[in-house]
């Protein structure tokens, strides 16, 4: 009996058409580029996570790889008062920086999208927060906090405005403001130039047609600026949230969570009881007592800001 040729056609033929007809794909082109980036989140990303999610159910220390026991370091958080002073000290550090880093980069973006003179010039110089590593920045903060040589508290001393030094960094309620100074100082390059890079793409026609309308320069931003930034505004304040909740190298320089953990983060009281305490299981449980919060954040962002009446201007 014969055997049809395409039986008997070699195997590395037809792994070679298939190949061939893979690569011409418009989805297979695409999988291809991602695929590099997705190896490399995978690495350093998915693998940690995992890692991190393993140790918080261990009783893990440093030199000691533990055994599993269950939801007891969630238990003891749960009645850890200085776990729940950490949660309180984040949300409060990440919703009064996230806000004023919102308004004064929105109002400041405004401005830099005026033709003004040495526009270029200016854009650049309001980067220079934003590029200078946070540990410098931090070092910064330090001196000009400093309670004996705060350069902050002599000039408010010679204007007269007090007549003592203010321990910025040494009293609870000061400390807090400060650092979330510092933040805000730092993050609002990084919101006035995203919301920038969104004002530029809006049509200069819109503005001319509700002027002719008779529309009022708040009118203008109300019905006009405001819905069409709103996806990026989504985007900028989710990352902004994000870096902010995480935030640690400011903190750690600044106040290592002092004084009396007024200002400690979970992410630096992760630091200090999983590293320098020594109790990797305890350190990984309140790293991932974070995930839900950060999730919150991104669900908010997309089920909220990004829906297509708020896009629209619409009042839903």
């Amino acid at each position: 009996m014969a055997v049809p040729s395409a039986a008997i056609q070699p195997r590395s033929s037809i792994f070679s058409r298939l190949l061939s007809r893979w690569s011409e794909s418009r989805n297979a082109l695409g999988f291809g580029f991602m695929l590099p980036a997705a190896a490399l989140l995978l690495v350093f990303l998915t693998y940690p996570l995992g890692l991190g999610v393993w140790l918080g159910f261990t009783d893990a220390r440093i030199g000691r790889p533990g055994i599993f026991i269950g939801i007891e370091n969630y238990e003891y958080l749960w009645s850890d008062a200085v776990f729940w002073l950490s949660v309180f000290n984040t949300l409060l550090y990440t919703i009064s920086a996230s806000i004023l880093k919102f308004a004064l980069g929105l109002w400041l973006a405004l401005i830099l999208n005026q033709n003004l003179p040495f526009k270029s010039f200016f854009r650049a110089i309001v980067l220079l927060p934003w590029v200078v590593p946070t540990v410098l920045s931090a070092i910064a903060f330090w001196w000009i906090y400093d309670s004996q040589f705060s350069i902050l508290s002599w000039a408010l001393m010679e204007m007269g405005l007090i007549d003592h030094r203010i321990n910025f960094l040494g009293d609870p309620e000061n400390a807090r403001a400060s650092v979330i100074a510092a933040n805000v100082w730092r993050g609002i390059p990084f919101v006035a130039i995203t919301l920038l890079a969104g004002l530029q793409t809006i049509p200069q026609s819109l503005y001319e047609a509700a002027t002719l309308d008779g529309a009022s320069r708040w009118q203008l931003f109300r019905y006009v600026t405001l819905p069409l930034l709103t996806p990026i505004i989504a985007i900028t304040m989710t990352f902004s949230v994000l870096f902010t909740f995480t935030d640690f190298q400011l903190i750690y320089v600044l106040t290592r969570g002092g004084p009396v953990n007024a200002t400690h983060l979970m992410a630096t009281l992760s630091f200090q009881r999983g590293i320098s305490g020594g109790q990797l299981g305890e350190g990984a449980a309140i790293a991932v007592a974070m995930i839900p919060f950060l999730l919150a954040a991104i669900l908010f962002s997309y089920f909220g800001l990004q829906r297509r009446k708020w896009q629209q201007g619409g009042g839903d």
